[in-house]
């Protein structure tokens, strides 16, 4: 699928928008590199590399009219993506990429151009790469929050509400205990939910390497809460490397004293948001069709357990 200015849409973008979705992404994906076009004539980009993609997102390397290096990224309108200009907007580039413009309309985003061919998973040491993580994740958190984003506390409720159909679709008793406990956990704290800006998904691949600072944190989906709820993607980030080096559990309690010294956090609280996050990646994956708790989630229940 290409424009007339030859941009080419990947195909797993394509099949990330179309397996599983409706017509509105089938329309917004075909539609895809005609926006790109539009875009980069509006900013008056060049392009300046190859194509890349998320799951949900396609990236163009550009140049501004000053020779700036830039990257252009077109997603879906959709909550999280408004929640992500509100979040990008509001950091202004401490600790994460910088917004350099955007279309409301679209949600088309220029963003600073970083270096996607190195990630923060490319550091051998664990405890220098979660140092460097913690460090990042405590600047985005004393950023006060903007008005427009959804709360922890709505988060919380609606995760407690889906909790008995979940169980009832889990046939083993230890896995509807698991999730029962997990949400006992999130009962307890759902009435302080906290009041801090979150980044939602920051784990080593959404760190890179970057020009104007060494790391910089990128795809962002701005939450309002504790920050106790943001620790769960850095403790379980290359979870297949650490499984295979059989030291999962040792590791996840090491990355969550780090991360908890180094945020300051109260650790028995932070160890319930993030039983707060396992219940909802089981609610996510019962939804998904799955029965059983997947074990990497319950590698990280039984390392917090022994905190």
């Amino acid at each position: 699928m290409s424009s007339p200015q030859g941009i080419e849409v990947p195909d797993a973008l394509i099949a990330s928008y179309t397996k599983n979705g409706g017509e509105a992404e089938r329309l917004w994906i075909a539609r895809l590199p005609e926006l790109a076009a539009e875009m980069l004539e509006r900013w008056e980009l060049e392009r300046d590399g190859g194509i890349g993609c998320g799951e949900a997102s396609l990236v163009v390397p550009v140049r501004r009219t000053d020779g700036t290096r830039a990257a252009l990224r077109l997603q879906m309108p959709r909550e999280e993506t408004t929640a992500a200009l509100i979040g990008l907007r509001a950091w202004n580039g401490d600790g994460i990429v910088r917004l350099l413009d955007h279309d409301p309309e679209s949600s088309a985003m220029l963003l600073e151009r970083l270096d996607g061919s190195r990630s923060l998973a490319s550091v051998e040491d664990d405890d220098v790469a979660m140092s460097v993580l913690a460090g990042l994740m405590a600047r985005l958190h004393s950023v006060p929050p903007p008005a427009g984003l959804r709360g922890l506390g709505d988060v919380a409720r609606d995760m407690l509400a889906a909790v008995p159909a979940a169980v009832a679709a889990l046939p083993d008793p230890e896995d509807q205990r698991r999730l029962r406990y997990w949400a006992s956990a999130v009962t307890e704290l759902v009435g302080e939910p906290g009041d801090r800006m979150l980044h939602w998904d920051l784990h080593y691949c959404n760190v890179l390497a970057a020009e104007r600072e060494p790391w910089l944190a990128i795809d962002p989906e701005p939450l309002v809460g504790d920050p106790g709820f943001d620790l769960w993607p850095a403790l379980d980030t290359g979870w297949e490397k650490l499984h295979a080096a059989g030291s999962p559990l040792q590791v996840v309690r090491r990355r969550f004293d780090l991360l908890t010294e180094a945020l300051g956090l109260d650790r028995r609280r932070a160890a319930g948001w993030t039983m707060a996050r396992l219940l909802q990646n089981t609610l996510w994956d019962v939804q998904d069709g799955r029965t059983a708790i997947d074990p990497s989630q319950t590698a990280v229940a039984e390392a917090l357990a022994r905190r």
